[in-house]
């Protein structure tokens, strides 16, 4: 009986770390994924990063600096739901006259963008003065971060929007 005890003991412990094994592989699998999906929407959006500057600084096209700023203040909200990024995705379609696709990626890139500034305050503050050295309007960049804001504004997103009227020097 003991035999048999150790024999279902050593069968549980393998399985437990074969399946262990498995999930790593799995969650590698994923990153990659991700990672591959960010270099395909730098390459759509023709983004370079150029040597010894910030990515943010390198960027060109003012649609990727203004869903750089939307998605990070969404993530001032806390946790994005699901209908607050559709709600995104939806804003960025209307006021930049791309296709789902497209406001995918440049969500996507947007948000890898911020995860380089170190979090959403200091993506909002670069990216909106990118945003102002490309592009002086600022209406498209508003009505977007105004589908965002369903709930009254807490203390960090005025801190944005304080940010972003400097970055536009709007007193």
């Amino acid at each position: 009986m003991p035999f048999v005890v150790a024999a279902l003991a050593a069968l549980a412990t393998v399985y437990f770390f074969v399946m262990r094994a498995r999930n790593a592989a799995e969650m590698t699998t994923e990153l990659l994924n991700v990672a591959d999906d960010v270099r395909a929407a730098a390459r759509r959006f023709g983004f370079r990063r150029h040597h010894e500057t910030h990515p943010v600084d390198s960027i060109d096209d003012p649609n990727l600096a203004m869903s750089t700023v939307a998605v990070a203040y969404m993530e001032l909200q806390g946790l994005p739901t699901e209908d607050t990024k559709s709600n995104l995705l939806k804003a960025l379609q209307r006021e930049l006259n791309v296709d789902l696709k497209e406001a995918e990626e440049l969500s996507v890139l947007g948000r890898w963008l911020m995860n380089e500034c170190s979090g959403a305050m200091p993506a909002i503050a670069r990216a909106s003065k990118r945003l102002h050295r490309l592009d002086k309007n600022v209406a498209p960049l508003m009505e977007v971060l105004k589908d965002l804001s369903d709930t009254p504004l807490g203390d960090r997103q005025r801190d944005a929007l304080h940010d972003i009227k400097r970055a536009f020097h709007i007193r």
